[in-house]
């Protein structure tokens, strides 16, 4: 779009890149003050498939990467040459990542994959693929997988889209049948994803943490509005659920200052993230659901324009429609799924953040 390329000119789609990579070469609290004015001004940070390819890959490989591998593919991330999704979860290994099954064995110059991912956003999108394989099947679970950077386009891949609740088809299995990667597209190591997955997901999980609750504030007017629109502001009942809400998003604001705070020291995002995306996750399910209860009858026959992000109601000075808030509150039952279901991020906490006990095997 015309936004974006006025913000890849301008070296903002990666603020924080180096700029011999076509970034801004900025510091993390000059990223933090760019992205809440963004946030403020109601104006996306990029494009849509930037999450995957900038924010969740582009971030990776700063870390993980290769010389080789940050000079051929972060140009092309920034300029929107290369479409990605990500490659993890699988019907066995949802919750359980290290249980993937994907199998990739090296052939000469280059690795074969078999087997199948699911629930992959924006995959019948994309024209990449950051996936988990498997590479070593004699290892212990964690140590015998490694990630692999994936051309989609040839012919022993499938994508098969999912239905989902709202109708549209966001989610995706993949199917892998003899689909070929040179073995240079390893990265962080053969047998060394897992790792690499984890860090990942912290960028998933945690680097937002210091911007979405600006953006939480602002969908929190615009249900306040819709209470007024609906006449049932000055319901005490109404009232005590908009305080509620309201303080909630004012535990995020300082959850993010604390994140940022540890960025500011140098710190990537850890284990801290899952208590972040553990608390925003479970919040929007119930603030949408208000937003659902207050529109009574019209959520069932929801009419208006589609929320332009399934990650809040829509744009600053959109319209206050049924149909952005029914979709919101269709999605948002999902994030506390992706990235890492509640369940995981409360392991995660116990173990990770506060070192308790891990949680019994079963049997």
């Amino acid at each position: 779009t015309e936004w974006r390329a006025t913000l890849f000119s301008s070296g903002y789609l990666a603020p924080g890149w180096p700029v011999e990579f076509g970034g801004g070469g900025l510091s993390e609290l000059e990223q933090v003050i760019i992205a809440e004015e963004f946030a403020r001004a109601g104006v996306p940070t990029g494009g849509h498939n930037d999450v995957f390819s900038i924010q969740m890959l582009g971030n990776t490989l700063l870390l993980f990467g290769t010389e080789e591998q940050k000079r051929h593919y972060l140009p092309r991330l920034l300029a929107g040459e290369d479409t990605w999704c990500q490659g993890y979860s699988e019907p066995n290994a949802g919750s359980d990542l290290s249980n993937v099954g994907l199998r990739a064995e090296l052939d000469g110059d280059q690795w074969v994959l078999n087997g199948q991912k699911i629930w992959t956003s924006a995959g019948h999108l994309a024209d990449h693929i950051f996936t988990l394989a498997r590479t070593d099947p004699d290892a212990p679970k964690h140590k015998g997988i490694s990630f692999l950077l994936v051309d989609m386009r040839q012919p022993g891949i499938e994508v098969r889209p999912i239905k989902m609740l709202s109708g549209e088809s966001e989610f995706n299995e993949v199917f892998y049948t003899d689909a070929v990667v040179p073995k240079e597209n390893v990265v962080g190591g053969v047998n060394n994803g897992w790792a690499v997955a984890m860090g990942l997901l912290g960028f998933e999980r945690g680097a937002a943490a210091s911007i979405a609750p600006i953006a939480f504030e602002a969908e929190f007017d615009r249900l306040l509005q819709l209470a007024k629109d609906r006449g049932v502001n000055n319901d005490p009942r109404i009232r005590q659920k908009l305080a509620w809400c309201y303080s909630k998003v004012q535990v995020m604001r300082y959850l993010g200052m604390r994140t940022l705070t540890k960025f500011l020291a140098g710190h990537h995002p850890g284990p801290d993230g899952a208590i972040f995306k553990l608390y925003w996750s479970e919040y929007h399910k119930i603030v949408t659901e208000l937003g659902v209860d207050l529109l009574g009858m019209d959520a069932m026959v929801p009419t208006g324009r589609k929320p332009s992000s399934a990650f809040s109601t829509d744009d600053a000075g959109a319209p206050n429609d049924s149909m952005s808030w029914t979709m919101t509150f269709l999605n948002a039952r999902a994030g506390t799924i992706y990235a890492g279901s509640s369940q995981v991020q409360r392991n995660i906490i116990g173990e990770m953040v506060l070192g308790l006990p891990k949680e019994p095997k079963p049997g």
